[in-house]
């Protein structure tokens, strides 16, 4: 069976900052509780974020639209993460949308 292509850091990380922008709109679906990933789809790309008393950490994992898919892999070195690669602005930016999202 032939698997999808995987998606990079860089190309999830794009649609973070697309949602930070306002070009793309981010929405939470779920978060059974508080220790759980936070689920949010933005434009159809489901991503699982790691938070921790609102302050977003990682993204663990996401999925495009068209089924490629990226996975955090903690082994490998700094960039990896699309979370790292925000810039600060970027970053609280999230964290504001995640917060009044819920």
């Amino acid at each position: 069976m032939n698997q999808p292509p995987a998606l990079d850091a860089r190309t999830v990380c794009q649609r973070l900052r697309e949602a930070a922008l306002g070009t793309h709109r981010l929405q939470v679906l779920d978060r059974p509780c508080k220790t759980d990933p936070l689920r949010v789809d933005i434009e159809g790309w489901r991503l699982m974020l790691e938070l921790d008393g609102g302050r977003l950490l990682h993204c663990q994992s996401c999925q495009a639209p068209g089924g490629l898919q990226w996975q955090l892999d903690t082994r490998q070195r700094f960039g990896t993460d699309p979370v790292s690669l925000l810039s600060t602005w970027e970053l609280a930016r999230i964290e504001h949308l995640l917060e009044t999202a819920g």
